[in-house]
């Protein structure tokens, strides 16, 4: 008889990273992903003719960091570019100064082509949602009622919790109130006519803007694109209605970069999970060969954080799996 594969639920770069660890050790592991495409908060969009980030914005690597080699491979190839370490810094007034930090790396391609290159030779099965996952005591967990050798859920909380059961969510020390949403705008405008250097901007205490992005800038095409991230409260009064936002995005970044055109066209995307409030310290959650990972895990809250996390899962579920 066949032994049971492993299951990674979700597509994202925590459920890739899982899942190539498992395969490295020998484990039978199969993805199952809601999308179309691998991705998951590390979308991109075709807009236009070209890509757009409209989840997560960058990635950075720590010194030292599992990651180093992953991230050195992909800019060996050019899937991978360094960007900036500089931002602009702003608050309800306008643009306040600068702030340094780590260099930060784009994607030619999109972000989600990074996602697609751990995809390449794994086991992948796009458009399947999961109803259900169950964990009994002594009994292997179950996806759907099919047994697996182990399962991970590489899943923001509140949707992971929605698989489980309260017992088991509680033994992965799930936390479905700590995430908050965000729209993401993109915004075409006939011509650039924001400085050169602008890079981004984190924007503090202005009630609809959190961060601005120059796309072409991150990208390296140049495209006069800007993708706009609103506060969390503007996102949870629009839900619903997420091109009701559009508006004040658009008049928010006009007033914050001193622009005078109006953007040629825009799309938005609703993350109603789009980070953790929260984020842990440990690198997983694990009722024994169950487990879930991502950027609400291995704190602070980042690509190199959720792609970290799924690694060491992958790697604790591949060892106690002998």
């Amino acid at each position: 008889m066949t032994s049971p594969q492993s299951v990674v639920v979700g597509g994202g770069i925590a459920g890739l990273a899982c899942a190539r660890a498992l395969a490295a050790a020998g484990r039978p592991v199969r993805v199952l992903d809601r999308g179309r495409a691998p991705g998951g908060r590390m979308s991109s969009r075709t807009l236009h003719g070209r890509p757009v980030d409209l989840g997560a914005s960058y990635l950075t690597v720590g010194e030292g960091s599992p990651f180093a080699p992953v991230v050195a491979g992909w800019t060996a190839r050019g899937l991978v570019r360094p960007w900036t370490d500089t931002f602009a810094v702003a608050d309800a007034t306008g643009l306040t100064g600068t702030k340094t930090g780590p260099l930060r790396h784009g994607t030619p391609g999109g972000l989600r082509s990074l996602v697609a290159d751990l995809a390449v030779g794994v086991d992948l099965t796009p458009g399947t949602t999961v109803s259900a996952v169950t964990a009994p005591a002594g009994d292997p967990p179950t996806v759907d009622g099919v047994p697996a050798a182990a399962v991970a859920l590489a899943l923001p909380d509140p949707q992971a919790a929605r698989l489980l059961d309260a017992p088991a969510a509680g033994r992965l020390q799930l936390d479905p109130g700590g995430w908050e949403p965000v729209l993401a705008v993109a915004l075409g405008y006939p011509a650039r006519s924001w400085p050169a250097d602008l890079h981004g901007v984190f924007v503090n205490d202005q009630p609809d803007l959190g961060w601005v992005a120059d796309d072409g800038d991150r990208r390296g095409d140049g495209a006069p694109v800007l993708v706009a991230h609103t506060t969390a409260a503007l996102a949870a009064r629009h839900l619903d209605d997420p091109e009701g936002a559009v508006p004040a995005v658009v008049d928010a970044v006009r007033r914050l970069l001193g622009l005078t055109d109006e953007p040629a066209w825009t799309h938005v995307q609703r993350w109603s999970f789009a980070r953790p409030s929260r984020p842990r310290e440990a690198p997983f959650g694990r009722d024994g060969l169950l487990g879930v990972c991502g950027d609400g895990w291995s704190a602070p809250a980042r690509v190199e954080s959720a792609w970290r996390s799924g690694d060491a899962l992958g790697r604790a579920l591949a060892a106690d799996l002998g």
